[in-house]
C-alpha cells in the first residue's frame, strides 16, 4: 500500500509534467513509456475538452461471441470480486467498447456518471489515456492511476487493465479493466486485473472444449480443442466456405462453391466429405453440409472488427493473404471483398504507429506504404525506406 502523501506527491508531479508543452527525455524518464506515448496520441486526438464521460454505443448485439459465452460462466465470480474490493470490473471488446460489468456499491453511481457501462466505449482517441484501451495497445497489463487520465472526470480513479488471450488461438480477445479511487491505488491491482483475465480464461476453455479454430491467413492451420489436425488443403477450402455460410449447402453448391468450371467430379468432392467426417466427428452435418461444432477463425474476426470500425484489430489479424492457393471462385471473390475493405480502411486512418506496425509485419501492403507516405512528412526518417518498399511494386 501507498501512504497518502505518497499518493498526493505522485499527483502533484504528474500535474507539474503535463503542464510542459512538450516532455523532455529526462521528464518522460518518469512516466512509463506507454503513458507518455498514450498522452502524446490523445492530445492529437482532438477529443473535446469538455467531454466528461464515453460516448455511449448501441448494444443490441447477441451475445455469441466467445468472450460472451465465458463471460456467461464466470460473471458471478468477477461480480463477487469487484464488491468485495470495493472496484468496478469491467470486459472490453477488441476495440475499447465495454461489454459487461460489475460494480461495488461504492464504485456504482461514479462508473455510470462517466459510462463506465456495458456500451460505453473507451477508445484512446475517444476518451484519451486510459488502462482498458492501453491495455489492448500494448497487449501488456496496464496501471493508470488519477491524473494520468486524459479525460478530467477520471483524475479521482486508479485503473489496472488485462488483456484477455484465447487459450488456443493465442489472439487477444478483449481486455479487463479493475477500477477504484485514487487513494486506494495498490501496487497489487495490476496483479489483481491478471487474476480476473486468468478467471475469464479458465472459462474459455471450459467453452470451448468442443471449438474448432481455423487460422487461414498467411500459413492455414486447423486447430480442434488446441490441437493441430492435418488437413489437406482441399478440405481447409471445404471448412473455410462452410464457415462463410454457417446455414450450410447442399452437394451441388458447394462443389460450384470449391470448383466452379473445372471438371472436377461431384464423387471427388464425396471422397473428401467422408474423409472430412472420419476426422471431424460428429462436427460436420449433412443435408445440407455444415459445421455443428463452435467455430472461430482470424478471417471471421477480421471481418467482424472492420464490421465494427476496429481497424487496428483488423490488421493485426490479417498476417499473410487468405488463403493465398486457393482456386475456389467463391473463396477467391470473398477475399478479394475482404482486401478491398482493408485498404479502404487503412487509406481512411490516420494512426502512422499502426500503419508502419502493419507494414513491419506486411511489407508487401503497397496501400500501408502510400497511406503513410501521405500522412508522414517529407523529412520524417521514414519515408526513405517506404520507397524502397514501394519501389518493389
Amino acid at each position: 500500500m501507498f501512504t497518502k502523501q505518497e499518493l498526493i506527491q505522485q499527483r502533484q508531479s504528474i500535474d507539474q509534467l503535463k503542464q510542459q508543452n512538450s516532455l523532455s527525455p529526462q521528464s518522460a524518464e518518469k512516466l512509463e513509456q506507454s503513458i507518455a506515448s498514450s498522452w502524446q496520441r490523445s492530445v492529437s486526438s482532438s477529443i473535446p475538452k469538455e467531454r466528461l464521460a464515453a460516448p455511449l454505443l448501441n448494444q443490441n448485439k447477441k451475445n455469441s461471441s466467445s468472450l460472451d459465452k465465458a463471460l456467461n460462466t464466470c460473471s458471478n465470480e468477477l461480480s463477487h470480486i469487484a464488491a468485495q474490493s470495493s472496484m468496478v470490473i469491467a470486459v472490453g471488446d477488441v476495440g475499447s467498447t465495454i461489454i459487461w460489468t460489475a460494480s461495488s456499491t461504492q464504485m456504482q453511481s461514479a462508473a455510470e456518471k462517466v459510462h463506465f457501462i456495458a456500451g460505453g466505449q473507451w477508445a484512446e482517441e475517444v476518451v484519451g489515456t486510459n488502462a482498458l484501451a492501453l491495455s489492448l495497445k500494448t497487449q501488456q497489463s496496464s496501471c493508470v492511476f488519477s491524473n494520468e487520465h486524459y479525460m478530467e472526470s477520471i483524475h479521482d480513479w486508479v485503473c489496472y487493465a488485462a488483456p484477455i488471450i484465447d487459450p488456443y488461438s493465442k489472439q487477444v480477445l478483449g481486455v479487463v479493466d479493475l477500477s477504484t479511487t485514487w487513494k486506494k491505488h495498490n501496487s497489487l491491482g495490476v496483479l489483481a486485473a491478471e487474476r480476473c483475465a486468468s478467471i475469464i480464461q479458465t472459462a474459455l476453455i471450459q467453452q470451448q472444449r468442443q471449438q474448432l479454430y481455423i487460422r487461414a491467413f498467411s500459413t492455414p492451420q486447423i486447430l480442434y480443442n488446441g490441437k493441430s489436425l492435418v488437413l489437406t488443403p482441399r478440405q481447409i477450402e471445404i471448412l473455410a466456405i462452410l464457415v462463410l455460410c454457417p446455414n450450410g449447402l447442399n452437394l451441388e453448391k458447394l462443389h460450384q462453391a470449391l470448383y466452379g468450371e473445372r471438371k472436377v467430379s461431384i464423387g471427388t468432392l464425396k471422397a473428401e466429405m467422408s474423409q472430412l467426417r472420419d476426422i471431424l466427428g460428429g462436427m460436420l452435418g449433412s443435408r445440407p453440409y455444415r459445421l455443428l461444432a463452435d467455430v472461430e477463425a482470424d478471417f471471421l474476426l477480421a471481418e467482424q472488427a472492420l464490421d465494427s470500425g476496429y481497424v487496428a484489430s483488423a490488421l493485426q489479424l490479417y498476417k499473410g493473404v487468405f488463403l493465398a492457393k486457393t482456386e475456389s471462385p467463391f473463396l477467391c471473390a470473398w477475399r478479394d471483398c475482404l482486401e478491398s475493405r482493408l485498404s479502404d480502411a487503412i487509406f481512411k486512418t490516420t494512426e502512422t504507429d499502426l500503419l508502419l506496425k502493419h507494414v513491419a509485419h506486411f511489407p508487401e501492403a503497397i496501400d500501408a506504404v502510400e497511406r503513410l507516405m501521405e500522412l508522414l512528412p517529407v523529412d520524417h526518417p521514414a519515408h526513405l525506406s517506404l520507397n524502397k518498399f514501394k519501389d518493389m511494386f
